[in-house]
Formats: C-alpha cells, sequence, structure tokens
C-alpha cells in the first residue's frame, strides 16, 4: 500500500504552500496520506469515505486555487487503492497476502481468528451478523393442542399473520 500514499504525495507535494513552513507542510502531507491508505488496508469496512476524509486532513495545506485540483487526484488515486484492497478481500487475502479473519469478537472480547466464509466478512460461528444474512430453514416445530407438539413444513404456515393452530385444525378435520 506504500505505493498509493507515495503516489499521491508525488502528484501533491509540489503545490503545497506554507512559505517557511513548506518543509513542515510536506511531511504532514505525506503522514495523512500514509494514515489515510493504511487505514483503507486495515479497516476498510469502516473506513466509508477515504477520500473525503484524506481531503479534509490535507486542504489546508494548499492554496484555494488548486484544492479541485487536489481533491480530484486524492480521488483518483483512492479509488484505485479501494479497487486494489477489494480485489485482494474477494481473493479471501489481505493486501499483504495474509489470510482474511473475521470482524467478529469472541466472548471475551478478543478479535476472531477463524477466517470468513466466501463472500462474508464473517466466519460460520459468526455468520449470523452479516447484513446480508438470510435463515434458510425447511422444518420448524409448530405447536398443535395444548402440550404437543406436531413436525410441520414452513411452507405450510403460509402468512405470518394467520394462526398456525386454525390452519392445522382446518387440515387435520378434512
Amino acid at each position: 500500500m506504500y505505493q498509493f500514499s507515495r503516489s499521491i504525495y508525488r502528484a501533491l507535494c509540489d503545490e503545497v504552500d506554507g512559505g517557511t513552513r513548506s518543509c513542515a507542510n510536506r511531511a504532514q502531507l505525506l503522514d495523512a496520506c500514509e494514515a489515510a491508505v493504511e487505514r483503507l488496508a486495515t479497516d476498510r469496512h469502516y473506513f466509508a469515505r477515504p477520500a473525503r476524509t484524506l481531503f479534509n486532513d490535507v486542504r489546508m495545506y494548499f492554496p484555494i486555487t488548486s484544492q479541485r485540483r487536489v481533491l480530484e487526484v486524492i480521488e483518483r488515486h483512492m479509488l484505485l487503492a479501494t479497487q486494489y484492497v477489494d480485489q485482494h478481500a474477494r481473493a479471501g487475502v489481505t493486501f499483504d497476502g495474509s489470510p482474511l479473519s473475521c470482524h467478529a469478537s469472541t466472548r471475551k472480547g478478543t478479535p476472531c481468528q477463524r477466517v470468513p466464509l466466501p463472500g462474508s466478512q464473517y466466519c460460520p460461528s459468526h455468520k449470523h451478523l452479516d447484513e446480508g444474512f438470510d435463515i434458510e430453514v425447511e422444518d420448524d416445530f409448530a405447536p398443535v393442542t395444548e402440550g404437543r407438539f406436531e413436525r410441520v413444513s414452513l411452507a405450510d404456515l403460509g402468512d405470518v399473520h394467520e394462526p398456525a393452530l386454525a390452519r392445522h385444525a382446518e387440515r387435520t378435520a378434512a
């Protein structure tokens, strides 16, 4: 990820304003670029707008006349970095080649070390935390009469608002 932050820095360093503090401002620009790209690589799930965050961090180092170009450069480079990170995530590895780990925490509060399911950010133990998680259950137990249970299909239950007991009674009476 080093190449992305340095590329942003090289494209923008000649436009840094600051007079006597120009050297210090360039160093702060480089630090901000590296921090944003590192956060993108390590915490992609919780870094919604990396380009806007980086621009807000560095815009004070540039004259107002060049801020539009600065934003365009940052957006272009951060888009490439985001695509790079997402491509590696789809392959199941981080940007440095190590396997991905689950985004959940264990009961003790430590990060889960298991490998996530393909297309998910969570391992099999924590897949219920995934936003796109769908429960696929074929059968369920539904009460028939007081104190007695019978196995019925969820498809037979129909509309949620219709009581299961009344429907089952109609089925058994016929």
